[in-house]
């Protein structure tokens, strides 16, 4: 595949996903998958996926890649703690 002038979608994956006629939500989640891989480590995902899913959404909503981008947006909000001793309970 081609690589893309677009910074945000840098192999062209999001907008490939968008011409594929019957794509399908797992189809999906992997090109997505796939895309947040191959950015480059100093690009600030969260604010690239904001910028794709904002490009998308109104011309595209029920294409399940919007979908994915949204869900991409809710899943990569505030990092929560999964451990350590204030996860425990205390009596």
């Amino acid at each position: 595949m081609a690589r893309s002038n677009d910074p945000l979608d840098p192999k062209g994956l999001i907008q490939e996903a968008y011409k594929i006629e019957g794509i399908t939500d797992g189809e999906c989640r992997s090109i997505f998958l796939d895309w947040a891989l191959s950015l480059p480590v100093s690009q600030d995902q969260p604010r690239a996926l904001a910028q794709l899913h904002e490009r998308y959404r109104i011309d595209c909503p029920d294409h399940p890649m919007t979908e994915v981008l949204r869900q991409g947006l809710v899943s990569a909000g505030t990092p929560r703690r999964r451990g350590g001793w204030r996860s425990r309970t205390r009596n």
